[in-house]
């Protein structure tokens, strides 16, 4: 299996995008090719479906984007696509919020997401998604969420506020911070 591609792209077309990497065309169905420019080199995160009778790559900009799309098609009735009509239509932020608050009207506003397929995404992912944020995790945040942890609070609580401090400063003074935020 495939973890990500790296190589230039060379064709997009409504549906996918081609990738070259050493002298091989790959085409890779994306949420949406047009945020990729011909020409440009980039590293794009997949997963290869593998049926019985296809096997096909998808391509995401992020791996927490890849990710999520995992997430959505382990649910019951959800396809890879529909996975990305989801993906295609939404940010990785958004729909993890949605589920997370249990947002069915978000959810029903993609295309083929009716009442019982956004109820199902809510409750079988619905506290099992970690947001993968643009942060780094400093060993200051990594001890701030132990900190926060020891307090009692939980991994749910301590994901949504950690994105929010600033990994400069000292840990006494995040920790001060996440209790603010709190």
């Amino acid at each position: 299996m495939f973890s990500y591609l790296k190589g230039t792209i060379t064709e997009i077309r409504p549906e996918y995008v081609t990738l070259e990497t050493g002298d091989i065309g790959y085409r890779l169905f994306a949420p949406n090719p047009y945020q990729y420019h011909i020409g440009d080199i980039e590293t794009i995160y997949v997963y290869q479906k593998v049926a019985e009778d296809e096997i096909s790559l998808y391509g995401f900009k992020t791996a927490a984007m890849r990710d999520l799309f995992l997430k959505l098609i382990s649910v019951n009735g959800i396809g890879p696509k529909s996975a990305k009509a989801i993906l295609a239509a939404g940010s990785v932020e958004a729909i993890t919020a949605a589920i997370e608050s249990g947002n069915a009207k978000f959810l029903q506003k993609f295309p083929g997401i009716g009442p019982k397929a956004s109820q199902q995404i809510i409750l079988d992912l619905q506290g099992k998604i970690e947001l993968e944020t643009n942060i780094a995790k400093t060993d200051s945040l990594s001890e701030v969420e132990e900190a926060l942890q020891a307090l009692g609070y939980s991994q749910k609580e301590i994901r949504k506020i950690l994105p929010k401090l600033d990994a400069g400063k000292s840990t006494s003074d995040l920790v001060r911070d996440a209790l603010k935020l709190m």
